[in-house]
């Protein structure tokens, strides 16, 4: 199948989704109160996103992913290099981060709610708890899958330490890399969301928590629209770039 026939058969699922959403509560088929019609979503989408108390949970919601994401990612990538490039560190805590990346990060909220409060520095201390160990797996794995004759060759050649880590491991790792931004934003997302919909007075997920718990169903899946739009928005610019840099690898 080629690309554009997958790009067609993608296209004709969303239609009939949207085609779906739309015709099924508008006829009666499912019960509009519980799923609204998509047209009168998109007109309460286009309401909300007028309202200024929206536009500043927006904004909110935006400053606590972009610092969450700033703290999580390099520091992150910055121990998962350690621990991959130091054999004794990745013994004693490779198999630690399998323990903990598997417990769920949500037990932890009420931990950060009580020493932290309901403020913004909870949401960007949660959010960057749930991130970081993500960022720390894939960049241990980023680094162990740089093959070793490369680096060999490279310093058999007299290049210096910041020469190998310029010129043989970033470009080895970047498709690695840019996955891992596409995914730890996932989950940066995600920890920003619960904790503004656990307990908040502010942002998107405080707005989507109260509309769903006063069952306001076209506010509701307006924000989920615009949440998704976002999400989806951010992910295939990352899966465009990560394909322009698959070419590195060798």
């Amino acid at each position: 199948m080629t690309r554009l026939q997958i790009v067609l058969v993608r296209l004709a699922l969303l239609v009939l989704m949207l085609g779906a959403w739309e015709l099924l509560p508008r006829n009666g088929v499912v019960n509009p109160r519980l799923l609204p019609p998509l047209g009168d979503v998109l007109v309460m989408l286009a309401d909300i996103l007028g309202r200024p108390a929206v536009q500043e949970a927006i904004l909110v919601t935006a400053a606590e992913v972009i610092v969450a994401f700033i703290i999580a990612v390099p520091v992150g990538a910055a121990v998962g290099v350690l621990i991959a490039e130091n054999d004794y560190l990745g013994e004693i805590f490779k198999p630690l981060l399998f323990y903990v990346f598997s417990i769920p990060k949500s037990i932890f909220l009420p931990m950060f709610i009580l020493i932290m409060g309901i403020g913004f520095q909870q949401k960007v201390a949660y959010a960057a708890f749930s991130t970081v160990f993500v960022v720390i797996m894939s960049a241990t794995a980023a680094v162990e899958s740089v093959r070793a004759d490369h680096v060999l060759v490279a310093r058999s050649y007299g290049a210096t330490q910041m020469q190998v880590l310029t010129r043989v491991y970033v470009p080895s790792m970047m498709p690695f890399l840019l996955e891992t931004l596409r995914i730890s934003m996932i989950f940066n997302f995600t920890g920003v969301m619960i904790a503004e919909m656990y307990a908040s007075r502010t942002g998107i997920g405080h707005l989507i928590a109260n509309w769903g718990e006063n069952f306001q169903m076209p506010q509701l899946f307006a924000g989920v629209i615009l949440l998704a739009a976002v999400a989806i928005a951010f992910n295939e610019t990352v899966r465009f770039l990560e394909a322009r840099c698959s070419t590195w690898r060798t």
